[in-house]
């Protein structure tokens, strides 16, 4: 009998099933779906849940159909998710009460600016996180607040919050759990207990019979009927690309390019809260150890991008954009500020906008381009040097995600940070995580096994003189001041 492990990976911008041949260590097949995305006002992003759980049945029976995978094949379902991401629903019907509001949602940025200052120190020292409307907690309230019937629910105690792993383990299971990675992104959770911190409930008058339970990632979530399976892994997306390219010891970084764009590196099993523009995140609980990352986000990333190909018509391709980039040999002073809904680390302005500035009449589509991936780098180095500032050592710097396959982009990117970028052996690094928690979890393969089996040879070393760094990044900084 064959054995798999079934994976979703529910993106912001798509849902995927992954089939995982347990025994030759190896994806077996993909399938995915693009998710609607829903913008009833400037900086709001919304998705319907119910669309989103209708498209995962639909991957996994493709999936499943397709390479007919019968019953008792499955070993285990694996998910990992976009984080921050805020779903309400009716505990009875498993309907939900309202559009999910996604991560890159700013609608509550109002109700986080009149936080009093203690009270943003204090969430800084619990959680980890800055006050922000990118994390979960205001959303909730805003939900609470604005939504008919959501409070009546409460009351009742048949209103359940969750980020996007909850309300799918819902769906499958019938039980209200998410992960401790999840959970660490949601401005509610403390970080030492790792549990729901009742005093930040009572700030933002959140119920706690509303929110999930809290477990380790390689838990037993339930039995999905529907597969035929237990569910035992549930990570968040970046947190699960840490594991997928074997981030397990202190110092070990990776960076992401997807939709946004993500920087963590490994902190072991001990929290730090003092990094100052910087989040304290867990990274995984795995058989029973916590590990903790800092980390850097940017919001809008390859998002930039398929805003120049899709709303500009700029190109045609992504895998000749990167030619396009190298064929200029320069930026000629144009700079790209992809603040679509605002910067994230670590400037943290909810309020900036888009932008591009040094254009003149000799600027093409291919400077603008190369303007778009360069922001990327320059983005990303930022956060590096901030946690270099903290007094993180670095080891590897690994990258993946959709921007990985971005040559331009590696390259440019060691040459601002002065340091070596590991291109990540799998492309497909964040789903990978998610799997190799399951096999961890079934015993199949060990911490060890797995840096092994994702050391990547691909490097990418710097060449670009100090100075040529400096006036490159002295344009991006002057960019991001007047953005």
């Amino acid at each position: 009998m064959r054995k798999f492990i079934l994976a979703i990976d529910e993106g912001t911008t798509s849902t995927r099933c992954v089939l995982f041949d347990a025994e030759k260590k190896e994806i077996l097949d993909i399938v995915g779906q693009k998710i609607t995305q829903f913008y009833p006002h400037s900086a709001w992003v919304e998705q319907d849940a119910e669309e989103i759980f209708e498209k995962v049945q639909k991957c996994a029976n493709k999936i499943l159909k397709k390479n007919s995978v019968q019953k008792g094949e499955i070993l285990g379902l694996a998910i990992t998710n976009q984080r921050e991401t805020v779903v309400a629903w009716d505990k009875r019907t498993g309907k939900p009460i309202c559009n999910a509001i996604v991560w890159q949602d700013r609608r509550t940025a109002g109700m986080i600016k009149r936080l009093h200052l203690q009270t943003r120190e204090k969430i800084k020292e619990k959680t980890g996180l800055i006050a922000n409307s990118y994390f979960c907690a205001s959303k909730m309230k805003w939900i609470l607040e604005n939504v008919k019937g959501a409070k009546k629910l409460a009351s009742s105690k048949n209103l359940c919050f969750g980020t996007i792993d909850s309300f799918l383990c819902f769906k499958l299971t019938g039980n209200h759990l998410t992960d401790t990675t999840n959970a660490s992104r949601t401005m509610l959770m403390n970080l030492r207990t790792l549990d729901w911190d009742d005093e930040l409930l009572r700030l933002f008058k959140i119920p706690k019979e509303t929110l999930p339970k809290i477990c380790a990632c390689d838990q037993n979530f339930g039995y999905a009927k529907k597969f035929h399976t237990n569910l035992i892994s549930m990570i968040g997306d970046q947190q699960s690309s840490m594991i997928g390219q074997g981030a397990f010891s202190a110092g070990d970084t990776k960076v992401t390019y997807g939709t946004g764009g993500f920087v963590l590196s490994n902190l072991g099993e001990k929290s730090k809260t003092n990094l100052g523009n910087l989040l304290t995140t867990v990274a995984s609980t795995l058989g029973g150890e916590t590990q903790y990352a800092v980390e850097g986000s940017i919001y809008s990333a390859c998002s930039g991008l398929n805003f120049l190909k899709d709303q500009l018509g700029l190109f045609d391709d992504f895998g000749k954009i990167s030619e396009m980039a190298k064929n200029l040999g320069g930026n000629d002073g144009v700079f790209f500020v992809p603040a679509f809904t605002g910067l994230g680390a670590p400037y943290w302005k909810d309020d900036a906008r888009a932008a591009i500035f040094g254009m003149t009449y000799s600027t093409t589509k291919a400077h603008i381009i190369r303007a778009c991936l360069e922001g990327m780098a320059y983005n990303t180095k930022a956060l590096v040097d901030e946690i270099k500032h903290s007094g993180i050592v670095f080891n590897d710097i690994s990258v993946d995600g959709g921007g990985s396959n971005n040559e331009f982009l590696l390259q440019f990117l060691a040459d601002m940070l002065n340091h070596k970028v590991v291109k990540s052996k799998f492309s497909e690094a964040t789903v990978l995580g998610s799997i190799f928690v399951a096999m961890l979890s079934l015993g199949l393969m060990t911490k060890e096994e797995i840096k092994a089996f994702t050391k990547s040879k691909l490097v990418f070393t710097p060449s670009m003189s100090e100075s040529e760094r400096k006036k490159n990044f002295d344009g991006w900084k002057k960019a991001i001041s007047k953005a």
